[in-house]
């Protein structure tokens, strides 16, 4: 049984991958170059919009999938901010200092972490892997070769965790118990590893052989099954961040949460 999860069909979903790729690629390099804590802020915000109302999965799904990059932005956030340098001592206890420097610089790389975190979490969970491979292949002409090759591994994922649960149940109906000292640790290591390479080996062999026999090579052209191309939706997610960095030009210039304050001078 393949691992799935249900979710609502969103416009981010209808996107070409190839346009969805390069346009989370060119913001996640335009945010290494935002040091103003204001339009940082913001720019989270924009981003956070469309993570937590247009990915199409449950609210409830997206906070789980939130909280290993919460601990990331609380971890950033507070140890240049506890252990950073400054001038303007805002509190001081042994090797505690907080400045307010440090306090701004910390903030700002928190947030730059949690765009991080949205764009590419966007990007997976409205991105199909196989239309991903077929956009590539189609407007990015990337070689039908390598790009079968990346989805057939991909694919390999879910069902190498059904066969390791396979495993598992077998060695449970046998009555054979899990022991936590050394020798049984490394038994387990070995009984689970050595089914699992041996029919990784075979399926890969198989799926190469498949590829050979139907003759991925660059010198032909091929068809495709999925036709992907472009469409107005392409253009909303195009628009939507060109409205959402203008906005936050405008109101980071005009109504600045924070002083404006470039992090790079702190």
């Amino acid at each position: 049984m393949h691992i799935q999860f249900d979710y609502k069909v969103t416009w981010l979903h209808k996107i070409n991958p190839s346009v969805k790729l390069l346009g989370v690629a060119c913001l996640f390099f335009a945010v290494l170059f935002i040091h103003n804590l204001n339009v940082m802020i913001l720019f989270t915000l924009g981003s956070a919009i469309l993570f937590l109302f247009f990915t199409g999965h449950p609210f409830k799904r997206i906070l789980l999938f939130s909280i290993p990059f919460l601990l990331i932005f609380l971890s950033t956030s507070s140890s240049m901010i506890l252990f950073g340098k400054g001038e303007m001592t805002l509190f001081k206890w042994g090797l505690i200092h907080i400045t307010q420097e440090s306090l701004f610089r910390g903030i700002h790389l928190g947030f730059r972490a949690l765009v991080y975190a949205m764009l590419g979490l966007t990007f997976a969970l409205t991105t199909s892997p196989v239309l991903l491979f077929y956009s590539l292949m189609q407007q990015l002409k990337l070689n039908p070769k390598y790009a079968y090759s990346f989805m057939a591994g991909i694919r390999l994922i879910p069902i190498m965790i059904e066969e390791l649960a396979t495993i598992r149940y077998a060695r449970t109906v046998r009555g054979i118990q899990n022991t936590y000292s050394v020798g049984g640790i490394l038994s387990s290591i070995k009984s689970y590893s050595i089914p699992l390479l041996s029919q990784s080996i075979r399926r890969a062999y198989r799926i190469a052989v498949a590829m050979e026999a139907k003759r991925f090579t660059q010198s032909r052209m091929r068809t495709y099954y999925y036709e992907l191309g472009f469409s107005r939706y392409d253009l909303l997610f195009i628009a939507y961040f060109a409205i959402v960095l203008s906005l936050v030009f405008y109101i980071s210039g005009h109504y600045p949460l924070f002083p404006a304050v470039d992090v790079r001078s702190l």
